[in-house]
């Protein structure tokens, strides 16, 4: 774990979908580590190469990417092999997280709860998928976040102008059984043994829509933290959470998306974020100021966990 964190990188803007907020993030983790005194710089990988990421030598980056080419696993490789230390979840955790089909799987394999599910591409007997599924169900790209590129399928006429939006992000699309219920999202901080759930935080947006829009650039959504739920159903959901998190080598730090089933309050997991936003409007901020941690000491927390995480050959 670091302690003298010496030149410190935020990594933050990128090539994903997800730049703009990405830039919020970034730099307002930027802007917490320099108030408390740390040598920190941005870096934008989409402004400038690895070679100068290289050139910079940095004692250990933060990232606060988001999406393709920051949170799925191809920064992490590059950074292990620069020798760099970093925030967050390792090579393997990053891609198996942020690919939702694969993350389903291994949540099966481990008896977590997860909406029922079908791949699809187009072309694909989209009637079949539906008398499996019922409708109304959601169809998006499994490799972006942000809901980018995401609908909620009410018509079966509906299902193929869906899957042709989602395929416009990704080959293989998800198509995930509709679950009617309460939304709420679980913080996951640490690693292995120590990792530990934050405060649920439960997401009300108007008419039901937590939408891109909706999740950062308007007031109209509401935030309940902690969130009202019976004691034994708030540890059930923060048992999953961590569990679905160590499921996937998580470490450092993670957001796990949940849905509470309306007719019988049942928990059902929809993914992990293995880099979550750090905007004003960020739900992990928000989870840690519920137990008297601030901002600052959030990103400073994640920032000692950094470090490179595959084993050096011994020669």
């Amino acid at each position: 774990m670091i302690t003298n964190f010496g030149k410190v990188g935020v990594l933050y803007g990128g090539r994903s979908a997800e730049r703009e907020i990405s830039i919020l993030s970034g730099t307002g983790v930027l802007q917490a580590l320099q108030s408390r005194g740390i040598d920190a710089h941005g870096f934008d990988p989409a402004e400038r190469s690895l070679a100068e990421l290289a050139a910079e030598k940095f004692d250990c980056v933060f990232i606060a990417l988001h999406g393709r080419y920051g949170e799925d696993g191809s920064l992490q490789g590059a950074l292990e092999q620069l020798g760099i230390p970093y925030t967050g979840s390792g090579v393997m955790a990053s891609s198996v997280g942020m690919d939702k089909i694969t993350t389903k799987i291994i949540w099966l394999s481990k008896g977590i709860p997860t909406p029922r599910y079908a791949t699809v591409t187009p072309g694909d007997d989209l009637e079949k998928i539906v008398a499996e599924l019922g409708l109304p169900l959601i169809v998006k790209p499994p490799l972006e976040g942000s809901t980018i590129g995401i609908t909620k399928v009410e018509k079966a006429e509906e299902f193929e102008a869906a899957v042709a939006l989602a395929a416009g992000f990704d080959e293989v699309i998800l198509a995930e059984e509709f679950v009617t219920g309460r939304e709420f999202t679980v913080a996951v901080l640490g690693t292995g043994k120590d990792a530990r759930a934050l405060p649920i935080v439960e997401i009300v947006a108007p008419e039901g829509n937590y939408d891109y829009q909706n999740k950062y650039f308007t007031d109209d959504t509401q935030y309940h933290c902690p969130a009202d739920l019976p004691a034994e159903l708030t540890q059930e959901i923060q048992k999953h959470a961590v569990d679905a998190y160590r499921a996937l080598g998580c470490e450092g730090w993670a957001r796990v998306d949940v849905l509470v089933r309306e007719s019988d309050m049942r928990p059902f997991l929809l993914e992990v974020n293995t880099s979550p936003g750090m905007t004003g409007h960020s739900l992990v901020p928000m989870a840690a100021r519920a137990v008297g941690i601030s901002y600052e000491d959030l990103c400073i927390e994640i920032l000692r966990s950094a470090r490179c995480k595959m084993v050096k050959a011994q020669g």
